[in-house]
This record gives structure tokens, C-alpha cells and sequence, in this order.
């Protein structure tokens, strides 16, 4: 019997390359106003929005400067996959974990490095973007499970799998991944600059090779 039945990782800086934080990539690119973006965080953190509010506030923004779907492609030219991601995907699904993906980033950067993704992810839990016949954006589904809420989207999945919490990895990079690998079993820091996010984790991984994380997982 395997230790782990679950992984789950994170998106911006886990499993791609290049971004820290997606929605500021995109935010750069479109040169949004930076004080209505401010104004919203602080919103936000001040109890005032939802988080849902918060990001569609956010989407709302992209949207009055006409983005296409052709102009967010761009604004990626700079990323790239993570040295290992296919190899560790495939080797993690071929030993017959489950994997999720629990991250506050946004589908379109999976659909342009991982195109079919939901073959190796039974759970994606991110921010959805949909665009129109030309282009525009049509329509968003933000996640509500950011934050310390990315605990909450593991316990749903552990609960539904009916598998216990130890039994869960998490893998992520960032401040926001904080409470969720608290609760998981196995809490992996991978090309983490967080001194905060390492103090909880059960290991630390420097080396940007996501084949890395195999030795603790397997």
C-alpha cells in the first residue's frame, strides 16, 4: 500500500515556470490601473469583497481594456512548463495516485502547457476565463478556494475520495499555500523564496526539477 493517494499541486511556480503570481502577468501586460487593483486587494483583506468579487473586480479590468484570448497567449510568451512536470505527472498517474490541481491561477495557463490536463488532474480547483467566437471574453468562474481556502478545497476532495488527510500531499511555492500544506500529510516547498511557507513545510526543494519531489512522494 502506497503511503500517498493524493497529490495536489499548485500552478504558478509549481508546475509552470517563470510566474510568481499569473494574474500580475496579466495585469503587466494590459497595464491596468494599479490603484484599482490596490484598492480591491485591500478590499478585500479588509472583509469588505469576497474573494470572488475580488478577482472578478480583477477579470472586469482585463475586460475594459478589450482583451483577446490572442493577447493573454502573448502576455505567456515568457513562461514556460517546469523542468519535469510531464515525466513526474505521468509517473505519479502511473502508479495510481490521484492527482489535483488547488491554486488561485488561472485555467489558460494550463490549457497552453498542459493542453490536456484533465487527463492526469481527477480535481482542478483555479480560476476559469471563457472566451467568444472573437475572441472576448465571455464569461468567468473565479475559485473561491484561494488562500487559506485552499485547505478547504483538500478537505472536500479527501472527503469525497474517502481518504484520510496524511495520506494527502501538497506541492506549492507560495505565501497562499501556507494553511493547505499544514493540513496535508506531506507539505512540499518547491522553488519556494517564502522563508515562512519553508518553516511549515515537511521538505524544501531548491532545485527546479519538479522529477524532484518523486524520492519523498514514492
Amino acid at each position: 500500500m502506497p503511503k500517498y493517494n493524493l497529490v495536489c499541486f499548485d500552478v504558478d511556480g509549481t508546475l509552470i515556470d517563470n510566474v510568481a503570481l499569473s494574474w500580475q502577468v496579466f495585469h503587466d501586460y494590459f497595464q491596468t490601473d494599479k490603484h484599482k487593483r490596490e484598492d480591491a486587494k485591500k478590499r478585500f483583506f479588509n472583509g469588505e469583497i469576497t474573494y470572488l468579487q475580488w478577482a472578478e473586480h480583477d477579470i472586469n479590468l482585463w475586460k475594459e481594456k478589450n482583451a483577446k484570448k490572442q493577447d493573454f497567449s502573448k502576455a505567456m510568451s515568457h513562461l514556460k512548463l517546469m523542468e519535469g512536470a510531464m515525466e513526474t505527472l505521468n509517473e505519479l498517474k502511473g502508479r495510481g495516485l490521484r492527482l489535483a490541481i488547488i491554486s488561485g491561477s488561472l485555467n489558460i495557463l494550463l490549457e497552453k502547457f498542459i493542453p490536456n490536463y484533465e487527463r492526469f488532474f481527477d480535481d482542478v480547483f483555479i480560476s476559469k476565463i471563457f472566451f467568444d467566437k472573437s475572441g472576448f471574453i465571455s464569461k468567468v468562474e473565479a475559485t473561491e478556494f484561494d488562500l487559506d481556502a485552499k485547505a478547504v478545497a483538500l478537505k472536500k476532495i479527501a472527503d469525497r475520495k474517502k481518504i484520510s488527510l496524511k495520506e494527502c500531499v501538497f506541492v506549492g511555492d507560495y505565501l497562499n499555500d501556507t494553511k493547505v500544506m499544514q493540513e496535508a500529510g506531506l507539505g512540499i516547498a518547491f522553488n519556494c523564496r517564502h522563508e515562512e511557507l519553508k518553516k511549515v513545510a515537511d521538505v524544501v526543494i531548491d532545485k527546479k526539477d519538479l522529477k524532484e519531489i518523486l524520492r519523498y512522494i514514492l
